[in-house]
């Protein structure tokens, strides 16, 4: 049996501890407001960029060359997967789950026979995937040093990206992000950019006839490497809030299992400490009734 002071010091570490998971939680829930505004205001721009590429894709004609990024180069040997994660932890299973679903899509095509490879966004994603795909990590982007997620940061990835496949390095590129839905729930995704995939029958390109100055084509050139860059921002905006929201939830069952562990070693050193003192009392009537 622990010692009274032993109990003392176990629920005063617990104490400690529950200080601190707490105002974890609070930072969490601050920073969590602004995040969510920001990737809310994201979604409009990278749904329309979505729907204006579908529609200049409809335009193009049989005798016109398609971009590379848009139709792909007609093989779909190498994949190359981009794991956006978040760069630290205590958010329960919002690292681990994207992690997972990464995992998953790179053995099934490995099993297939296709080629994978790699690029981690985030310390965390890198350090889950590392210890069963190190081989097939191409690269790793640190984002610990960058205080405000801006498009600049997307940008760089995403011309990264463009860079191998013009190289050759790979055939069909796929983002893996967690979308913000609430507090409580974060949507690990996965979505196709390269080649870029066609909206969902919800948000359908538009039937109507348009007349592009340039052509279809030039715009394709110039918005196309755009696009990646804006799912890119997307995504680490959609991973900022999905991050704070997941370790607000997680500190918040941390805070609450460490006052039920209070109240337990406190029910206990009563117990024990009552147990001590009653035992004394014996043992002093025991020794005055013996003289």
């Amino acid at each position: 049996m622990a010692s009274l002071k032993d109990l003392r010091n176990r629920i005063a570490s617990v104490k400690a501890t529950q200080k601190i998971t707490k105002a974890m939680q609070m930072v969490a829930a601050a920073k969590l407001r602004r995040a969510q505004t920001a990737a809310e205001a994201a979604r409009p721009y990278a749904e329309k960029m979505e729907l204006v590429l579908a529609n200049l894709s409809r335009g193009i004609g049989p005798d016109m060359p398609a971009p590379a990024l848009l139709k792909g180069n007609g093989q779909q040997q190498t994949h190359l997967l981009v794991v956006c994660t978040g760069e630290r932890g205590l958010c329960g299973a919002f690292n681990s789950s994207i992690a997972r679903l990464a995992r998953d899509k790179a053995n099934a095509l490995l099993a297939e026979g296709k080629t994978v490879k790699i690029v981690c966004v985030g310390k965390k994603g890198y350090d889950l995937l590392r210890r069963q795909f190190e081989k097939h990590i191409i690269d790793f982007v640190d984002l610990r040093a960058v205080r405000t997620l801006g498009y600049v940061n997307a940008q760089a990835i995403g011309d990264k990206i463009i860079e191998r496949y013009g190289k050759g390095e790979f055939d069909v590129a796929t983002l893996f992000f967690s979308r913000f839905r609430s507090v409580i729930q974060q949507i690990p995704t996965a979505q196709q950019i390269i080649p870029a995939e066609a909206p969902a029958a919800g948000g359908a390109a538009s039937a109507a006839a348009y007349d592009y100055e340039p052509e279809e084509g030039a715009i394709l050139d110039d918005l196309l490497p755009r696009n990646i860059s804006v799912q890119i921002f997307k995504a680490l905006l959609e991973n900022q809030a999905s991050f704070y929201g997941a370790q607000m939830s997680a500190m918040d069952n941390a805070t609450r299992n460490a006052g039920d562990m209070i109240k337990k070693q406190t029910l206990t050193y009563n117990r024990t400490r009552q147990a001590m003192i009653t035992k004394e009392l014996i043992e002093i009537i025991s020794g005055a009734e013996a003289l």
